[in-house]
């Protein structure tokens, strides 16, 4: 009656804790309700955790002498990686969240190939289902660590350079290929009964090893323009490995919570590549920006220098304005300094908003969150889609470190890398300001027709020493008003 009851308080956590992850994923989809949508997801994670410690708990006879060990395990382990995050998440900062959320991706894909590798090592009975199964989790887990882990060194600056050799993929072909020959020949011999896995531990090592291998030589070669669709395939790839690993331990909150992000995250994958006008193996398997379709087109005439206080003046008495905010804005820091910017403005009576690319940045949703932090309305903030018209009929239009999401060139140059892309459409304001740092191409190496539009002008500098002449400007305008 006991292991009845345990069953069912068990069962009910678990589902509890499925329920909780979808709810508060759903609520994360949108920027107004997506801090509440975490805490309902940190709750199902606390449900499933207890969960896992009521199993613990209730165990058979067999388990029992290793209670004390595996609860120890346990609790050390949430201490020291609950206190890992809450330090490294307070401390991280706006720009460093992109290799934050890599590293979590990667660490996630671990977790799952961990529980695959403790069941092919354990001596258990697994039938044909499971056993394909857990090898399938552990592929995808292992890519998933290794390949997150290479997104996270791009990122950072660790390694500053996509590694390309001459017949990478067919070398990344013949690795797969590798690794899964070794899972054939496990499952083989496993279910011919031969020999059991736990005797086969050279192959299961050999098996993790070219899986890892795998997501290191798929990553190596993408470009650092490409990182924000790989962070979200990572993520797709990380929730479908625990989905199956789920399956396997027949836990019903791993199964849905796993497949669940799983499916967002090749939803979202599949966003990000359309916003660039690139199929998802386009961005696995071709370099970005090394393969032209002819000589890109020369550009004519030079770059117009502006300072930040006649830029400021022009926005202080301009009917509209549309902002477009790039990494430049979170590597500055200077989202805070924006919205000082933005509310004087609005007194002023200018219609501001700002438009944001599904790629800007270099994770996604970047700057959905950096302009969230500094505090500004949810209703200010417009999609691509929601906006691009309005660009035409707009007095001036700011970008502050933005680059090929504003480029032209992807409507017009047959020649370029990014031909064909959807932009936001900002050469068609009135008037463009460009808040950048220096004559530099940007992250992605391209260089920006934009900016030597007759219609743009540069203002060079550091973003937020840039806005605080600006705010100093416009303040200026008001006391000799006064």
């Amino acid at each position: 009656m006991f292991t009845l009851a345990s069953q069912i308080v068990i069962g009910a956590a678990d589902l509890c804790a499925a329920f909780l992850f979808m709810f508060g994923l759903k609520r994360m989809s949108s920027p107004a309700t997506a801090a509440s949508g975490i805490r309902v997801a940190g709750l199902g994670m606390i449900a499933a955790v207890l969960a896992s410690f009521l199993y613990l708990f209730t165990v058979g006879a067999a388990a029992r002498p290793h209670m004390i060990v595996n609860v120890g395990l346990a609790v050390t382990a949430l201490i020291i990686g609950g206190a890992g995050a809450w330090i490294v998440g307070r401390k991280v900062a706006m720009t460093a969240m992109p290799q934050m959320v890599a590293i979590y991706n990667g660490m996630g894909g671990g977790a799952a190939g961990a529980i695959a590798a403790v069941e092919l090592f354990g001596a258990k009975t697994h039938g044909a289902t499971q056993l394909i199964v857990t090898l399938l989790g552990a592929l995808i887990g292992a890519v998933s660590l290794s390949g997150s882990l290479i997104a996270w060194a791009k990122l950072d600056g660790v390694l500053k350079k996509p590694l390309r050799v001459p017949g990478q993929q067919i070398l990344n072909a013949l690795v797969m290929l590798a690794t899964l020959s070794v899972g054939g020949y496990i499952v083989f011999v496993a279910l011919s009964g031969a020999v059991p896995i736990i005797a086969m531990p050279s192959l299961i090592y050999l098996f993790f090893g070219c899986a890892l291998m795998f997501g290191v030589l798929m990553t190596l070669p993408i470009g650092g323009a490409d990182m924000p669709v790989v962070i979200s395939i990572y993520n797709a790839f990380t929730g479908l490995a625990v989905g199956l690993e789920g399956f396997v331990l027949q836990n019903p909150a791993l199964m849905i919570a796993g497949m669940v992000v799983g499916a967002a995250g090749l939803l979202l994958t599949v966003i990000m590549a359309k916003a660039m006008n690139r199929s998802i193996a386009n961005v696995l398997f071709t370099n970005f920006g090394t393969v032209a379709k002819g000589t890109p087109g020369a550009i004519k005439g030079d770059e117009q220098p502006a300072e930040a206080s006649d830029a400021a003046i022009k926005m202080r008495y301009a009917a509209s304005v549309i902002i477009v905010p790039g990494y430049g804005l979170a590597a500055a820091r200077a989202q805070q300094k924006l919205y000082e910017f933005v509310k004087l403005l609005l007194a002023a009576k200018v219609a501001v908003r700002f438009a944001v690319h599904p790629v800007a940045g270099r994770m996604p949703g970047q700057m959905d969150v950096l302009l969230a932090e500094a505090g500004v309305p949810y209703d200010m903030i417009f999609q691509l889609d929601d906006i691009n018209d309005d660009f035409a009929t707009t007095d001036v239009a700011l970008i502050i470190g933005a680059n090929d999401v504003v480029n032209p060139a992807a409507r017009t140059d047959k020649a370029s890398p990014i031909f064909g892309m959807p932009i936001l459409n900002a050469d068609k304001a009135r008037q463009v300001y460009v808040i950048k740092r220096g004559q530099g191409k940007g992250y992605s190496g391209i260089v920006n027709a934009l900016f030597y539009a007759p219609n743009c002008n540069m203002v060079y500098g550091d973003a937020q020493a840039v806005l605080v002449k600006m705010i100093e400007a416009v303040r200026g305008l008001g006391a000799a008003a006064a």
